[in-house]
C-alpha cells in the first residue's frame, strides 16, 4: 500500500517516453496511485508508457486531449472521474517548448499564439476543470503546474515558451488564492533544463546558437554550471510532485518550487 493508494492523477502531456510526464507518472504509480495518460493521441508511444506503468501495478487508462481547447480539458476530467470515480492530483505538464526563434523573427499565429495556448491557457483550462470537479467532491485536492526555470529567467529565442510559464506561476498564484478555502492546494514546480525528447530539441538549437562543437560540448557547460554538477531529471521533478500531491505540503500553495540544482535561486 502506497502513500496514494486509491487516489487519482491526471498528467497532461505524459504519453512520450523519457518525458518529465511519464517521469512523474512512474512515481505515483509507485505510490499506489491510480494513473490517466493523457496527451494529444493515443499512440503506440503512449501505449508503451501505460503499459510500463501497469508493470509496476498501477490501474490505468488512456485519454487523448488536446489542451488548447477547453472543452476537450472537461471531458478529459469527466472520464477519468468516470473510470477512477475521481481526480486527487491534476499536474499540468502538457507543453510546446521547441519553437526556437528570435524575438524579431516570431510568427504572431504560429510561435506565439499556439505556444500560448498549449502552455498557459490549456493549463488554465485543465485547473478550472480540475478544480470544479474537486470543489463538488468537496474533499480537496492538488493541482500541479510544471512551470521551468524559464518562469523565473528571461531566455533568448524562446519569448513565447518564457513567457507562457511566467504566466503560469500567475495562474498559480490566482488559482491557490481562490482554492484554498475548498482544501484544493495549487503549486507550480520550476525544473531546470531536462533532456527529454523536447530537451533534446533544445540542446541541438542552442548548442548551435551559442558556438558549440558538439551538443555533449554544450550539456557538459551547462554541468560545470551547476551547483549540482548535472542538469534535471524527470525523477527531480517527479520528487517534488509527490512532495506537493502529499499530506505533509497541505500548508504549501500558491508557489513556484525551483528544482535546479542550485541554478534558479529565486
Amino acid at each position: 500500500m502506497g502513500k496514494f493508494s486509491g487516489k487519482t492523477i491526471v498528467v497532461t502531456g505524459s504519453g512520450k517516453r523519457k518525458g518529465l510526464g511519464q517521469g512523474i507518472l512512474q512515481a505515483f504509480a509507485d505510490e499506489g496511485a491510480n494513473c490517466v495518460v493523457s496527451d494529444l493521441a493515443i499512440d503506440d508511444e503512449a501505449e508503451a508508457v501505460a503499459e510500463e506503468l501497469r508493470r509496476r501495478g498501477a490501474k490505468v487508462t488512456m485519454i487523448a486531449c488536446d489542451v488548447a481547447k477547453a472543452e476537450q480539458c472537461t471531458d478529459l476530467v469527466a472520464r477519468a472521474i468516470e473510470v477512477f470515480g475521481a481526480v486527487d492530483v491534476m499536474v499540468n505538464n502538457a507543453g510546446i517548448g521547441f519553437k526556437m526563434k528570435p524575438l524579431l523573427d516570431v510568427d504572431t499565429a504560429d510561435e506565439w499564439d499556439q505556444v500560448i495556448a498549449v502552455n498557459l491557457s490549456g493549463a488554465f483550462y485543465c485547473t478550472q476543470a480540475a478544480a470544479r470537479a474537486m470543489v463538488e467532491k468537496g474533499t480537496g485536492g492538488r493541482i500541479i503546474n510544471i512551470a521551468s526555470q524559464a518562469a523565473k529567467t528571461g531566455f533568448p529565442h524562446l519569448p513565447a515558451y518564457v513567457s507562457s510559464k511566467h504566466g503560469m506561476v500567475g495562474l498559480t498564484r490566482a488559482s491557490a488564492v481562490e482554492l484554498g478555502a475548498h482544501g484544493i492546494t495549487v503549486n507550480a514546480v520550476c525544473p531546470n533544463h531536462v533532456t527529454t525528447g523536447l530537451g533534446a530539441q533544445q540542446n541541438e538549437y542552442f548548442s548551435k546558437l551559442l558556438g558549440f562543437e558538439s551538443v555533449e560540448e554544450y550539456l557538459a557547460n551547462m554541468s560545470a554550471k551547476n551547483p549540482m554538477g548535472r542538469p534535471g531529471l524527470p525523477s527531480d521533478t517527479a520528487a517534488a510532485c509527490l512532495w506537493l500531491a502529499s499530506d505533509e505540503a497541505f500548508y504549501i500553495t500558491g508557489e513556484a518550487l525551483n528544482v535546479s540544482g542550485g541554478e534558479e535561486m529565486h
